[in-house]
């Protein structure tokens, strides 16, 4: 069985490197062959010149995903039948021999911390090369290594308590550690969506109440047709990290705010900022956050029952390279290789994310006026840099959001135009 699963795991990580390299030189070539010419739907509205900035951003990311994913998937086999893993779990155990559930804490985060160092590359590189190269970069090297401090000290405060209560569920609370586990996930996951907004947020970002009467009146009637209910509205610094704008909620309960870019404030005007939020709101109305947490919720219960069976076997461990097998070990495996049996399964993930897209924009063309969010999107494809031709399979595969041809065509159909 372990000489199975080793095989096993090694062709999924060959195929899904194939197909990621595959897609990506689609999207890449797809891209550069529609460069020079703007798509008939944008030729009054997007330039030339804006359209092929798109192709090249789009262009450059994609050629970094590629290389990042390689690396990733190099790095994945040096852990596991590379011996890495079994590597820092020996290093460990000569430390603090006697210290099971700490010892196994430090294996877990002494990974995520290489992991990060072998990631950070290729994040300051699109920081500090793609984006500013583009004009989209708005970060200094200190702000970016004050970003990296916060999200370790962070991860540290919130994820070593609960990784600490996992590896005492796993090893104290019996058969069914993995549900218990579960619940525990469950309320930590609600707890973070009511508290994220007010108390994590705010550490990288500064909020500031909406300004703007005329616009703060015009957004509160809109909120008030919809029956949604708020904190408050917010503007949001984007501007001192990035050039994209945005808009979003965020928070559950009575937590709940809605944000605003003060780069989508200062591109859109206000019929436009309208109908943005028009289609937020729809995501609301049609309850897509919560499907999507129960969901989250789903998964991962399935995930840890799968895994409370996986713990007792030992060809799991010795097929993917770890001698001595232990509840923290077990944990780390499975948080490391499941990604690579769950990756063909993105197509249907995308493609309903991409249906509630659509739903929101059509609750917005009902609630909002459809040809601003028309406008407004348009915009936002132009300012963000947004590719207007992608691959087509290489959208379904991935994209979260509708292809702008075809949304901007659905759009146009409420307006009767």
């Amino acid at each position: 069985m372990a000489s199975n699963l080793t095989l096993i795991f090694v062709s999924l990580l060959f195929i899904t490197s194939l197909v990621r390299f595959w897609l990506g030189n689609r999207h890449i070539h797809h891209i550069q062959t529609n460069r020079n010419q703007v798509p008939k739907a944008f030729s009054n509205t997007i330039s030339l010149e804006a359209h092929q900035k798109a192709a090249d951003y789009s262009t450059a990311k994609t050629k970094l995903a590629l290389t990042e994913s390689l690396a990733q998937a190099i790095f994945l086999l040096i852990l596991t039948i590379g011996g890495g893993l079994q590597w820092l779990d020996q290093l460990w155990l000569a430390w603090l021999p006697d210290h099971n559930i700490i010892r196994g804490a430090l294996v877990i985060c002494s990974t995520l911390v290489i992991s990060s160092i072998v990631e950070l590359p290729f994040d300051y590189y699109h920081t500090f090369t793609i984006d500013e190269k583009f004009g989209f970069n708005k970060m200094t090297p200190k702000m970016f290594i004050s970003d990296l401090i916060k999200h370790g000290l962070l991860g540290i405060a919130l994820g070593a308590p609960i990784l600490l209560i996992a590896l005492w569920l796993m090893r104290s609370a019996g058969e069914y550690w993995w549900f218990y586990l579960w619940l525990v996930w469950s309320v930590f996951n609600i707890v973070m969506l009511a508290i994220y907004p007010t108390y994590i947020a705010p550490l990288f970002n500064k909020f500031t109440p909406l300004a703007d009467i005329s616009l703060k009146n015009r957004i509160e009637r809109l909120l008030s047709k919809c029956g949604f209910k708020s904190q408050g509205l917010f503007v949001m610094d984007g501007s001192t990290r990035s050039g994209h704008g945005n808009a979003y909620f965020t928070g559950f309960g009575s937590s709940k705010r809605v944000v605003f870019f003060d780069t989508l404030l200062d591109k859109l005007n206000e019929d436009e900022i309208e109908a943005v939020l028009a289609h937020e709101l729809g995501h609301f109305k049609h309850q897509h956050v919560i499907k999507r947490v129960i969901m989250m919720f789903l998964i991962s219960l399935i995930g840890l029952a799968i895994l409370g069976w996986l713990i007792n076997q030992s060809w799991f461990y010795a097929g993917l390279g770890i001698t001595t097998p232990s509840h923290h070990m077990a944990l780390l495996l499975f948080l490391l290789v499941s990604p690579i049996f769950l990756y063909l399964l993105r197509p249907i993930m995308a493609s309903y994310s991409r249906k509630n897209e659509f739903e929101a924009d059509r609750y917005a063309a009902t609630h909002a006026n459809a040809q601003h969010l028309i406008e407004a999107l348009v915009k936002l494809y132009r300012d963000n840099a947004s590719t207007l031709t992608p691959d087509p399979l290489y959208s379904n595969f991935y994209d979260s959001h509708p292809p702008a041809s075809i949304r901007i065509s659905k759009l146009s159909a409420y307006t009767g135009s």
